[in-house]
């Protein structure tokens, strides 16, 4: 028997192949055999029992569906079937939609995918109401810091503020029906993955290559990590170089901060969290790079964002309540915002990039706000890495104290450190001499000891 819509034969099995049974899911379901050729000829497997343990296991973890895998033998040749049910819901192989028509395997994307999910769902993933979360279950900090914003950005009236949890997710249209939609849990409430893993923030520093040197993981609702992500960000990820004008202390990052915070926003509202693949930012010294899925308007390439073009976000309810906020504009004007940002500091304007179902945008740094190997700025940069034998923890506390005096309470906020380990850390660096004490013991802070 040949190939066909309902049939694929694989001489081996390869964990790539999980797409084969990814798009007979997304379709009219079909079996795929290990150990037959193109040709429908049984070859056999020599590992037929470790394959049954393994194949259901990577098919329920990586496409989180379940699928029969039955042991068959043709004289004393064994293969394998995978016999696959088509889903009532979309199914992806690492934020992939792959769909059988015909022989072949299709990748989904663009207008094809949207219409695909349409069909499938009925809604947009984000707009479907959820059983098990009410409005008592989301998180009143996530509120507290919406309604400082909206009030903040004059976007909602003190009337408009001053009503209940739910009065106000009804206003802006985050409840359908009774129940809470999926867009309100995503903006507050503490653990979106909940919902679907992957909604979260990365946030990588690189050096040469793989080289990951550290990194944070902020899985808090959106409006939280909206609040808190450009600062952590700048205070524990980027240096600022230090000139003087006129006697007065100017910082120079090497990055604009307008256009790296409306980057991040953008990401935030125009994610498509059903893929499972969490927005990363990707830091190092001389570029960042922040990727997200996406799903773009028919139509459009990596060069159409540069372009004047009108407002279109993929996930409309979560932009309009960052917009209420005051974290964005909703005239497509957010990318004009970030090139002109970069072209106030100085540096080139960033370049977008499709590949598939995501989207990364390449900022490059502000090459005069580098530290060079001159001696300039880094004296004591070079006195630390040379001479005190101090831990990465201990570096990154004295990176934040130098870009702004801090407490040790602060310190332990902007880190994920813990109090024991930050108190040591303070304790060795003020004996080192590193740092010193300003003010009273319990209003006082903490700041780099001028040499």
């Amino acid at each position: 028997m040949s190939e066909s819509q309902n049939t694929e034969y694989k001489e081996s099995w390869r964990d790539e192949y999980l797409k084969w049974i990814c798009g007979f899911a997304n379709a009219q379901g079909g079996k795929l055999y290990i150990g037959i050729d193109d040709h429908g000829k049984v070859v056999g497997v020599k590992n037929a029992k470790k394959l049954m343990e393994d194949i259901p296991n990577k098919i329920q973890s990586g496409l989180g569906i379940i699928a029969e895998v039955n042991k068959k033998s043709d004289g004393d040749l064994d293969y394998i079937e995978i016999v696959v049910s088509p889903s009532s819901y979309p199914v992806s192989y690492h934020g992939e939609f792959h769909y059988r028509s015909g022989s072949t395997k299709q990748q989904l994307t663009g207008i094809a995918l949207t219409e695909f999910i349409m069909k499938k769902t009925g809604v947009r993933w984000e707009d479907a109401t959820v059983e098990n979360i009410s409005v008592d279950d989301l998180d009143n900090e996530s509120f507290k810091i919406f309604r400082r914003e909206a009030l903040r950005s004059k976007r909602m009236s003190p009337e408009d503020l001053n009503i209940s949890n739910e009065e106000l997710l009804k206003k802006l249209h985050l409840i359908s029906d009774g129940k809470l939609k999926r867009s309100a849990v995503l903006l507050f409430y503490n653990d979106p993955s909940i919902l679907q893993n992957g909604s979260y923030v990365k946030i990588g520093k690189f050096g040469v290559g793989p080289d990951l040197q550290y990194q944070d993981t902020i899985e808090e609702s959106l409006i939280q990590i909206a609040d808190k992500v450009i600062n952590l960000i700048y205070l524990k990820y980027l240096k600022a170089k230090i000139t003087y004008e006129n006697d007065k202390r100017v910082e120079t990052y090497p990055f604009a901060r307008d256009a790296i915070r409306e980057a991040v926003y953008n990401a935030l509202i125009h994610n498509v969290y059903m893929f499972g693949i969490p927005i990363q930012i990707r830091i190092e010294e001389e570029a960042i790079i922040i990727s997200n899925s996406c799903i773009l308007p028919e139509g459009w390439t990596s060069e159409t964002f540069l372009q004047t073009h009108e407002s279109k976000p993929y996930n409309p309810d979560i932009a309009n309540v960052f917009y209420r906020a005051g974290y964005i504009e909703n005239w497509g004007r957010g990318i004009e915002k970030i090139c002109n940002a970069c072209r106030d500091l100085g540096a080139e304007v960033p370049r977008y990039e499709v590949r598939g179902n995501g989207i990364r945008i390449h900022f490059a740094a502000l090459q005069s706000a580098l530290f060079k190997n001159d001696g300039a700025n880094e004296g004591l940069n070079e006195g630390l890495n040379e001479g005190l034998n101090l831990s990465d923890k201990e570096k990154i506390i004295i990176e934040l104290i130098r870009k702004h005096p801090m407490t040790s309470n602060a310190i332990i906020s902007e880190t994920d450190f813990s109090h024991a380990t930050v108190e040591r850390a303070v304790k060795k660096l003020s004996e080192l001499s590193v740092i010193v004490r300003e003010g009273a013991k319990k209003t006082g802070y903490w700041k780099i000891k001028e040499k």
